[in-house]
């Protein structure tokens, strides 16, 4: 029992060095009037989803609420639908995002810039602004005008 035990945590540490993935959740929010919530950080460009890396522990659930609180000071108040999971090749070849819709939120109130974000702001679906990224724009088309799932974020 004991060799099993140690021989299993053997394998798994192998396995995490042999095979290195990093997972992120990314948040399509909606807020009540159907708006959509986009973030600009300072050292990216365009305007995104909220999300970032699962941290160890964490759900992917968890993490895009906790993203979505850290970075648009929203928080989800219902379970959020998963909706897909994208292979992130541009970022890493081992990047991988599972995206989330929220359509059941509720704004704590504007969100300051600080040192990662530089602006978070609620846009109607007809008025997006005009950088934001080709993954958003690639995601919002396929939650919303019925456009082919792509493997790829």
């Amino acid at each position: 029992m004991r060799f099993e035990k140690s021989f299993r945590r053997v394998i798994h540490v192998w396995f995490r060095f042999s095979r290195p993935m990093t997972l992120g959740a990314r948040v399509l929010v909606l807020d009540p009037e159907g708006r959509i919530l986009l973030v600009k950080h300072t050292y990216a460009s365009g305007w995104l989803f909220p999300g970032g890396g699962v941290e160890a522990g964490e759900t992917m659930a968890q993490a895009a609420a906790r993203e979505v609180r850290e970075e648009g000071n929203v928080e989800i108040v219902g379970e959020p639908e998963f909706f897909g999971f994208y292979f992130n090749n541009k970022a890493s070849r081992r990047d991988h995002v599972g995206l989330f819709v929220a359509r059941d939120v509720r704004v704590l109130g504007p969100r300051p810039p600080d040192r990662e974000i530089a602006a978070a702001q609620f846009f109607p679906l007809d008025a997006l602004p005009g950088d934001t990224s080709a993954a958003t724009l690639a995601r919002i088309a396929e939650v919303f005008h019925g456009a082919a799932r792509s493997p790829y974020w």
